[in-house]
């Protein structure tokens, strides 16, 4: 069994400048204000339409992020319907064969130390689940039906495609301290690279969540 943290990566993002003039260029359509772009005049132009509200224009420029998460992480973050989704698969994943490493990899619950006795009592409780599942693939069940007995802690990968828009509404839902902690785990980090690309995008997110009170 091998324990894991669970970590995000961009693996698409257009470069700040070239997001910068496609959104300032969609948005002043609007107001046929064209003429009044200049290699500099996005960034000011583009924090005024965010601080507006008027994030319809973001639209136009997509984001695409891998997830490495447990199940029950996977489970809120597909709940965002303006995004599309590809996820691994634990009907065609069989973790018994030899390029799995004939083990389960799971994620570590970062909230209880490791030790602790609820840290080991989770340990037991993933060691028993994987136990079972390679046993009931032994005696012929095929990955689909073994998956039963699979733990929510299970290792899962996502990969989620979604506009600026969308993203800043997902970030705001799952960075809140009422969220779960274990997304806010993943989704704080990830505000902080999208703010360090983007910042005119993100800094209403930025400042709301990550910088000290």
């Amino acid at each position: 069994m091998i324990i894991i943290s669970p970590y995000h990566e961009i693996l698409y993002m257009p470069d700040g400048d070239t997001v910068l003039k496609i959104i300032e260029l969609a948005g002043r359509t609007c107001y046929k204000s064209e003429d009044k772009m200049t290699p500099t005049s996005g960034a000011d132009f583009i924090r005024r339409i965010v601080r507006s509200g008027h994030h319809s224009v973001i639209e136009h420029m997509n984001v695409t992020v891998k997830f490495t998460c447990d199940r029950g992480v996977s489970h809120e973050l597909v709940r965002h319907r303006l995004a599309a989704y590809s996820q691994e698969s634990t009907r065609y994943a069989n973790y018994a064969n030899d390029r799995f490493g004939n083990e389960i990899t799971v994620i570590r619950p970062f909230f209880w130390a490791e030790d602790s006795q609820a840290y080991q009592d989770w340990r037991s409780a993933m060691a028993y689940a994987e136990k079972m599942y390679l046993k009931l693939v032994r005696e012929g069940a095929s990955p689909q039906e073994a998956r039963s007995v699979l733990p929510n802690s299970l290792k899962t990968e996502v990969v989620m495609t979604a506009n600026l828009r969308e993203w800043k509404h997902v970030i705001n839902l799952r960075c809140s301290r009422a969220a779960h902690p274990q997304i806010r785990e993943i989704m704080l980090p990830l505000l902080a690279e999208m703010h360090q690309r983007l910042p005119v995008v993100f800094e209403q997110e930025h400042e709301k969540y990550l910088k000290p009170a």
